[in-house]
């Protein structure tokens, strides 16, 4: 499994569900074809945000904006 999740809802909504259950985002960017792309800053985090947004989750492909990138201080190496 990935930490990466589409889910069918908002930037606002799924930020406001994470801090709610106490899950961290590594990264969260809006969807080109609708809802929001979000990576949990680990796997436990991601299947819990799995189970508890089962209803929103999108499993077919998504298309990303080009325009977002990997919000890093320190290039990887």
């Amino acid at each position: 499994m990935s930490r990466a999740i589409a889910i069918n809802a908002s930037v606002e909504q799924v930020t406001d569900y994470c801090t709610k259950q106490g899950f961290g985002i590594s990264v969260i960017e809006p969807l080109l074809s609708g809802g929001t792309r979000v990576v949990l800053n680990n796997m436990e985090d991601a299947e819990a945000v799995r189970r508890g947004m089962k209803t929103r989750l999108i499993n077919t492909p998504v298309v990303r904006s080009p325009l977002y990138a990997a919000r890093t201080t320190i290039p990887y190496r």
